[in-house]
């Protein structure tokens, strides 16, 4: 089933109505659904390069907004929000986390994890979420989801626009491990500082 969705959302980025379809995978990814935007922006960029910046400004703009649906479900829909979480297997960890931000460190640490979960391959909806279902500081959320987003889905359009196939054929081979190496270092940077300045 999943191989079908990511052949679908590939030959949908060649559609007419290519960028509405963008943004309402982009906002749906933040929730449920399951095939990354990063599969639609690479062959929009390809076949449109002048409109880089716009593709990822939509990607953007509508993850953020499907993130905080994501997070309103978290908030105000356990049942259907934990059935998402389930689908996942991360059921565990949410609960592990609802205890840990009761601790000084378990802000500090969800800020990290948020980060990663915008900016490499782990799935983004779960960390949404979760995010309602701790009560993780909203405005602090909305700023990691647009910042992650937008870092991610820019380096997506930006190297696509300026090596073209040859940065499709590294997507598919070793993409998600430097997504996850570079989320890591800034992530690992970011505590550094943190602890260094406080």
């Amino acid at each position: 089933m999943l191989n079908n969705l990511y052949v679908k959302c590939v030959k949908l980025a060649r559609h007419k109505f290519s960028k509405p379809i963008l943004g309402f995978v982009s906002f749906i990814e933040s929730f449920f659904f399951p095939v990354p935007p990063d599969l639609m922006i690479v062959p929009m960029v390809m076949a449109k390069k002048e409109d880089y910046i716009k593709i990822f400004l939509i990607a953007t703009i509508f993850s953020v907004l499907g993130g905080l649906i994501g997070y309103l479900l978290g908030t105000f829909f356990l049942e259907m929000s934990m059935t998402v979480i389930e689908f996942y297997g991360y059921e565990e960890k949410v609960f592990e986390m609802q205890n840990k931000m009761s601790t000084k460190g378990g802000f500090i640490l969800w800020l990290g994890i948020m980060f990663l979960a915008g900016f490499t391959p782990l799935p983004f909806k779960v960390f949404t979420i979760t995010s309602g279902i701790i009560n993780f500081n909203i405005f602090v959320f909305f700023f990691i989801c647009l910042l992650t987003r937008g870092l991610r889905f820019f380096i997506v359009s930006y190297f696509t626009f300026k090596i073209g196939y040859k940065f499709e054929s590294f997507i598919e081979k070793k993409g998600a491990f430097w997504f996850t190496v570079v989320g890591l270092i800034v992530v690992v940077t970011a505590t550094t500082l943190y602890l260094l300045f406080r």
